[in-house]
């Protein structure tokens, strides 16, 4: 009975560590994100070259939740989207705490997401996505809702 418990209590914290390591990839969501940790640049125009990048969010619950997802840079701007968020929760934990880890070729950025409501910038958002993506032009009125952010350096504590 001893050695089966022992076997149960190593089987579950391998599990635990094992699932603490696995990252996002394409539509299935991670928890921490790993690699180099690295200062948040001055410009992002290099994550042009990337068509996923990978985002770490904080949960209500302790764990970390990280997903990939799409973003453009503009004017050396880093910006992210989500499309039909109030489908999915990691918008609504963005609004509770917008600290966020992103990760990219190997390197993780600490950074603070702005929400973007501005009709204006938004617009310009979508083009830029249109022009990275290869997406149609957009349809007024047509199309998922979305939502988007921009990525910020995180404010230092203290």
């Amino acid at each position: 009975m001893r050695s089966w418990l022992t076997f149960v209590a190593i089987a579950a914290w391998s599990a635990l560590f094992a699932a603490a390591c696995i990252a996002p990839e394409d539509q299935r969501p991670g928890l921490w994100l790993s690699g180099e940790e690295t200062p948040a640049p001055s410009d992002w125009a290099f994550t042009d070259a990337h068509k996923e990048i990978a985002l770490q969010v904080a949960t209500p619950y302790f764990l970390a939740h990280s997903v990939t997802i799409w973003c453009v840079s503009v004017d050396g701007t880093l910006y992210i989207a989500a499309r039909d968020p109030d489908t999915k929760r990691w918008p609504g934990w963005v609004e509770d705490k917008p600290e966020v880890r992103i990760g990219i070729d190997g390197k993780v950025y600490d950074a603070e997401l702005a929400r973007l409501d501005d009709a204006a910038s938004i617009r310009d958002l979508r083009s830029a996505y249109r022009a990275k993506y290869d997406l149609p032009p957009a349809v007024p009125g047509e199309g998922p809702p979305m939502r988007y952010w921009r990525v910020d350096p995180r404010a230092s504590r203290g």
